[in-house]
Formats: structure tokens, sequence, C-alpha cells
């Protein structure tokens, strides 16, 4: 599996509950959202104007991803939503491993840039690292509608954060990315 394959089949709506433990304090959170997860080929506008942004060609990016997600966290069961993008921008020919552009709630806002590598045993890695933090995040999928993510956060201050999600598909299966390619065109 390829970038471009793993953000086809992420494609649609998930409910998403997550735990968050902060190591320094051994404190416990949990939280539910739900995502909604829109594929993005090269010739989407939020895709290009991303790439404009960090000066890359948006002719050299796979494919991106749009996710946007409301839902709580914690005991007071606040409330979090937000939007994101992320474009995959492979390393020469390979399809398997990159830099991964992406923004805010917002297209223009900035969050920097990050890697990906798709692994062999199909789970996909993203590394951020910024002056504030450094984010490790594993994706995978356990079947069609469950998927799995980890996380390790470690911030400036040295505590680290680290986060268990299981996401479960709302409604149908997505197409297999053999059809989702040919029902794009």
């Amino acid at each position: 599996m390829d970038i471009t394959e793993f953000f086809q089949l992420s494609a649609g709506k998930w409910f998403s509950q997550r735990t968050v433990h902060h190591l320094a304090s051994t404190d416990l959170e949990i939280g539910k959202s739900n995502l909604v997860i829109d594929f993005l080929p090269q010739t989407d506008p939020d895709l290009s104007k991303l790439c404009q942004k960090y000066q890359i060609d948006p002719g050299l990016a796979l494919c991106g991803t749009r996710v946007t997600w409301d839902g709580t966290i914690g005991q007071q069961a606040k409330k979090h939503s937000g939007a994101t993008v992320l474009v995959a921008v492979a390393d020469g020919g390979s399809r398997t491993s990159g830099k991964l552009l992406r923004s805010g709630n917002s297209p223009d806002q900035d969050l920097g840039t990050g890697r990906y590598l798709m692994g062999s045993d199909q789970v996909l890695t993203l590394t951020i690292s910024s002056e504030t933090a450094h984010i490790e995040e594993r994706l995978w999928f356990a079947s069609d509608n469950l998927r799995f993510r980890t996380s390790t956060s470690i911030p400036a201050s040295g505590f680290h954060v680290t986060s268990f999600c299981s996401e479960i598909r709302m409604g149908v299966t997505t197409p297999k990315p053999a059809e989702a390619t040919s029902a794009q065109r």
C-alpha cells in the first residue's frame, strides 16, 4: 500500500474514541469525536494552495486529505473541533515516503511540515517536528471499517503525552483504491 491508497481508504465518516496519557502527571483524559476525512486529488484547490504556500509545485503532490473533527475531551467534556489539510509530496519516485505539508483550520494557517513513511507492514508513520514539539503518529487498518492510531508528543517542556485512538467507520465501506481511482475519471 502507498500513501495515496491509504488516504483513499481513510475517506469517510468515522467515530473516534481517544485515551490521552500525560506521563509526567499520570493523568488520563478520555475523548470522543466524529471525524470526516475527504480524499483530495492533485487538482483540489486547497491542495494546490497549500503546495504554493510551501513553494512546492502542486504537480509534485501525490494527493491529500482534509480531516475535520468535532468532539469532546476530558472529564468536563470540553468541546473541541477543527480541521486540517495534509498533502503528501513523494521523495523522488517513491510513493511510500516523503514530505507531509499541513495546514490548520484553514489552508492559510501554518502548522509546519513533517514526514510520512508507509511501512511494509501497512502502517503509516507521520513525524512532525517544530520548535514547540516533536510528534510521531502511527495509523493502521485492522479492517476496512476499523482504524487505529497512536501518537507520542514531546513538547519543548519535555513532558511526554501519549494517546491511543480507535476509529470506527460510520456507514458503508469505501471503495478499494483501484475502484476509487476509476470512479474519479
